[in-house]
């Protein structure tokens, strides 16, 4: 009984793992089709870096860090400061 368990076990353990670790490594970034979308997920945009810079005015809220995100949605920086949909 306690073979079967420990078998039992172990092997759920793995599937959870397998299961779990190609999706978070195969998850590519998302890429939006306007800044209305992205803005939905990303209120305050995406910034490829901590240090850039908005160039344009104060914004309500800080861009989330993502330099995968920001390349997949550069097309939508569109005053090229790092920062796309920035709000």
């Amino acid at each position: 009984m306690k073979r079967i368990t420990a078998v039992v076990l172990s092997s759920s353990l793995l599937l959870g793992v397998s299961a779990v670790s190609p999706s978070s490594a195969d998850a590519a970034a998302k890429a939006y089709k306007n800044c209305t979308e992205l803005n939905k997920t990303y209120k305050g945009g995406v910034a490829k870096d901590a240090k850039v810079q908005n160039k344009g005015g104060k914004t309500k809220f800080a861009p989330t860090v993502s330099a995968e995100l920001y390349k997949a949605n550069s097309k939508l920086d569109r005053d090229k400061d790092g920062i796309a949909c920035e709000k």
